[in-house]
């Protein structure tokens, strides 16, 4: 009894059932992370990881390698809030990284300038049909329409024909990756125009972080507030009981897998904004950085768990253990190892909390 408190109505409170939200336990592991690269840093090298030691800058911040850690997960992060989404449902999404892929190339495309010095573009693919210099608005919705399309053919195909959501977007991961090497016939498509070039490297080459934050401020809270939000986690929680209750589950399952795929389009856009350039291997792996970033961040692989900001938390985590590695000049093939490692450890460590709420309960 000592343990107990009489809540309303007699109710008894126990206090051994209180617990930690999950994004403050992914929050603290970010800070210790931060501080194993701070102290590997000052044993092997002297030198601080995310601190000015040298006084380069004006902040005692290392504002160089912050803005590097941001900006690599930026893009990245775009898809993860789109995969947290069908995460939450009870599904998984493996066709982002070529979804990426196949957009960039249509995209820029339809984004490319009519000359480049004078001369006209070699690499112009419409040059001959004048579908040159072209709108920002036609790249934009030509971008978010295949998408539309790829998250919206995924969705049929999970709700309709109960195909599982991983041979579903795997077969798009394949296709998507086949009509990125058709459209150019593997060839790149570079020279896009000034207005395009802005959606990656507006505001001073912040846009993609301002895009990034802004998508998941905006879904955390349709989310948490909104009638989509909840039909979202009550199909991940009992989809049986998500459709007794009167939810159009089939209906919502295309919704979120279009979302995701629009998500994954807008990434394309930014990435090949950014790099001036569209080719076909862009996007290979960022579905599993993404998923990488949403396990971490606390979202359960079993569905009706989890939230964006625990994502973008994720993505800091991700982007502070690529940005530490590079800082103890270790090889590249020791992050692939590591987050391998860290996808089953997250995933090891939610069966783990599930099954102590289960006895809990």
């Amino acid at each position: 009894m000592a343990d107990s408190k009489h809540g309303i109505g007699g109710l008894k409170y126990d206090t051994s059932k209180r617990h930690w939200p999950n994004e403050a336990n992914v929050f603290i592991a970010l800070i210790l992370i931060v501080l194993v690269f701070e102290g590997l840093g000052l044993f092997t090298q002297g030198n601080s990881f995310l601190f000015d030691s040298k006084g380069r800058f004006d902040s005692i911040f290392n504002e160089q390698r912050l803005k590097i850690i941001i900006l690599q997960v930026s893009i990245v992060g775009i898809i993860a809030i789109g995969v947290t989404q069908v995460i939450i449902l009870g599904g998984i999404d493996l066709s982002s990284g070529s979804i990426v892929g196949a957009t960039a190339m249509i995209a820029m495309s339809f984004a490319q300038v009519a000359e480049v010095n004078g001369s006209p573009n070699p690499k112009a693919i419409f040059l001959e049909q004048g579908w040159v210099d072209l709108p920002l608005i036609i790249p934009l919705i030509i971008g978010l329409f295949c998408g539309i399309i790829a998250g919206g053919i995924n969705g049929l195909l999970i709700a309709y024909t109960r195909i599982p959501p991983f041979i579903a977007t795997l077969g798009m991961m394949v296709t998507g990756r086949g009509v990125a090497k058709w459209w150019s016939k593997g060839r790149p498509i570079s020279f896009p125009t000034e207005d395009f070039t802005l959606i990656g490297n507006g505001f001073g080459g912040w846009m993609p972080v301002v895009i990034f934050i802004s998508l998941a401020i905006l879904f955390f809270l349709i989310l948490k507030f909104t009638v989509y939000g909840k039909h979202t986690y009550a199909i991940g929680s009992n989809e049986e009981a998500a459709r007794m209750s009167g939810i159009d589950v089939n209906r919502h399952k295309v919704l979120v897998y279009t979302i995701a795929g629009i998500l994954a389009a807008l990434a394309a856009l930014v990435l090949s904004s950014k790099n001036l350039t569209a080719q076909s291997g862009m996007g290979v792996m960022y579905e599993l950085d993404a998923i990488a970033m949403t396990v971490i961040g606390g979202v359960s692989l079993s569905g009706g768990r989890g939230s964006i900001f625990g994502t973008v938390l994720g993505s800091l985590i991700f982007g502070v253990i690529i940005s530490g590695f590079t800082f103890l000049r270790l090889d590249a093939y020791y992050q692939e190892m590591v987050k391998g490692i860290i996808i089953v450890g997250a995933v090891v460590l939610d069966q783990w909390r599930q099954r102590r709420v289960a006895s809990r309960a």
